[in-house]
Formats: structure tokens, C-alpha cells, sequence
């Protein structure tokens, strides 16, 4: 059964950007003055070319880059080029990047645990909640298998649940799928589709794939060359539930286009 929208404000936490400035060290400016507010338990697509400040962005939400300048709130919590006391209580919080990252010595079981592990949590209870998260990503026949016997989507697979065992408020995805074949990545995103109509997480997700965008997200955003602002902001008119068929409808096709003619417009 999927979540209410209620319920998923309840589960995701909202985050707010207002003003952030990111000049690095070389001169070059990532982001200027950017402002973007995003609803608990949506779900916001992210795109832009290359370059732009997309992973930027999820790097300064995750506390691991500070703005030169503006503020990032989360919930009750926020941070700033002043404020080092953190953002909020960092569990809340999961990545999971383009490369999955897994620990080739520890078995499946092990690595999806290792954020329960790191925090304290009894190996029982630990092994018990990774072993819940790997079900829902379609893993539970393979808890014991290493990191070298999985193919790359099965791989992915695991850094998701990884992400997931600790129940994030806010879920941060910088281009996960996009080194799989398609039909690996239209799978995967099938399943994260159905874990955050589960879960209710906040998700915000970088992506280059127009069609990708479409499919997982409620509303997408389109930034501009660097330093990068946002040109377009979008809510995806799509049914909540949507299965593989819905790429083949005419709606999803035209959502689709006004993504690729926003980003047309951003080069221009």
C-alpha cells in the first residue's frame, strides 16, 4: 500500500536553500545565489549540463562541501559558511553515489549493515535490518555472496539498501544508475520508484536522463550552465503509481520534451 502525501511529509524532511554561493578555490563558481525550497517526502529530480553545480548541490546539502555564502535549512536544523554544529542528526541523512562503493571483503549482509554497524547497533539487530532493506531492493537471496560474484546492477542494488537500512529523513542520489545498461536501469528505477512511495523519504536526484526524470519524480528542476541557476522548475503531471508502461504514453513522452526543451533553453 503506498503512502498518503501525509505521510510521507512525515517521513521525509524539507529542505531549504536560500542564497547559496560555492566558489572554489581555482576561481571557478559552482553556484551563485541559488534558492530552491523542496516539500518533506518529495521527490525532485535534478539536471542541467555537465558542470553545472547538480552534485555540487548535494554535496553542500549533505554537509560535505560549506557555501562561501547563504543557507541551507533542513527541518529545524540549518548550516552555513558560519555554522560548523552540523545539520541535524547525520542518520537522517544517506548518499549514494554513481559508484557503489561496497567493501569487496564484506558480504552483502555486512556491507548493507555497515551504517547500522558505525552508529552502535547490535551485530542481531543490525544484520537483521540490512537483511530487511536487501528484500526490498529484490536481495534477499543473496545476503551472503561478495561484492566481486554480483553484476553491476546487482551491485547498485546493495548501495541502495545501504542507504536505506538506517530510514533517512533525506535521501541524496547523484547519477546512481547511469554507468548500468538500460534495461538494468529502468529496472532499478522501477524499484526506487516503489521504495519511496514505501519509505516517504525526501529523495533528490541528479540525473542527465531526461526519461529517467520523468519516471522517478514528482517535480524536476533545470539549471543553467555554471555557475549554475535554476531555469526551469516543473511538477511532472504523472499518476502516483507507474510501472513500465507509462513510458510508452503520450503524457510521459511530453513531460519528457519540456524537460529536453528546458534544457535546450539553458544553453541558449
Amino acid at each position: 500500500m503506498h503512502k498518503s502525501v501525509s505521510h510521507r511529509c512525515e517521513a521525509g524532511v524539507g529542505v531549504r536553500v536560500e542564497g547559496v554561493t560555492r566558489r572554489f578555490d581555482n576561481g571557478v563558481v559552482a553556484l551563485d545565489c541559488l534558492d530552491l525550497d523542496v516539500g518533506g517526502g518529495e521527490f525532485l529530480a535534478i539536471l542541467g549540463p555537465s558542470g553545472c553545480g547538480k552534485s555540487t548541490l548535494l554535496r553542500l546539502v549533505a554537509r560535505l562541501d560549506e557555501p562561501q555564502k547563504g543557507v541551507i535549512y533542513m527541518a529545524e536544523s540549518q548550516h552555513s559558511a558560519a555554522d560548523r554544529h552540523g545539520l541535524g542528526r547525520r542518520a537522517e541523512i544517506a548518499f549514494v553515489f554513481q559508484d557503489a562503493h561496497l567493501l569487496p571483503w564484506r558480504s552483502v549482509l555486512d556491507n548493507a549493515a555497515l551504517p547500522l554497524e558505525l552508529i552502535g547497533m547490535k551485530r542481531s539487530q543490525r544484520r537483521e535490518a540490512a537483511r530487511m532493506a536487501l528484500e526490498q531492493v529484490g536481495l534477499g537471496d543473496a545476503l551472503n555472496r561478495y561484492p566481486n560474484e554480483l553484476s553491476g546492477g546487482m551491485r547498485m542494488r546493495v548501495s541502495l539498501a545501504r542507504a536505506v537500512v538506517t530510514e533517512p529523513k533525506l535521501l541524496l542520489m547523484d547519477e546512481p544508475f547511469a554507468a548500468l545498461d538500460e534495461i538494468t536501469r529502468q529496472h532499478l528505477d522501477e524499484q526506487l520508484r516503489e521504495l519511496w512511495t514505501r519509505l516517504g523519504m525526501t529523495v533528490l536526484f541528479v540525473t542527465h536522463s531526461t526519461t529517467e526524470a520523468v519516471f522517478l519524480a514528482e517535480r524536476a528542476i533545470v539549471m543553467t550552465p555554471r555557475p549554475g541557476k535554476i531555469i526551469e522548475d516543473m511538477e511532472i503531471d504523472l499518476p502516483e503509481k507507474r510501472t513500465s508502461g507509462i513510458r510508452a504514453t503520450a503524457q510521459f513522452a511530453a513531460e519528457t520534451r519540456a524537460i529536453y526543451e528546458a534544457l535546450e533553453r539553458g544553453e541558449t
